[in-house]
């Protein structure tokens, strides 16, 4: 059992960082920060397309990294 949750642990993680490498960036830069971050974080734009499926895909496979990383420790012990 602990064999098969850290296999499906470290596939979580790999999948984790591929679709967070995939979306696009927020700001564009320090400088994007500093004069317009403002207007994203508070406007009410919202992610549409690709940028929404990765979005949800990222929240799901976070709070599967989470279960998986408690289960593990449960069954360790």
């Amino acid at each position: 059992m602990h064999t098969f949750l850290v296999t499906l642990l470290v596939i979580v993680s790999i999948g984790m960082i591929a679709v967070v490498l995939l979306q696009s960036g927020r700001s564009a830069g320090l400088s994007g920060a500093i004069t317009g971050g403002a207007e994203q974080l508070f406007g009410k734009q919202k992610a549409r397309g690709i940028d929404a499926v990765l979005h949800r895909v990222t929240v799901v496979l976070a709070v599967l990294f989470f279960v998986l990383t408690v289960a593990v420790t449960y069954f360790e012990l």
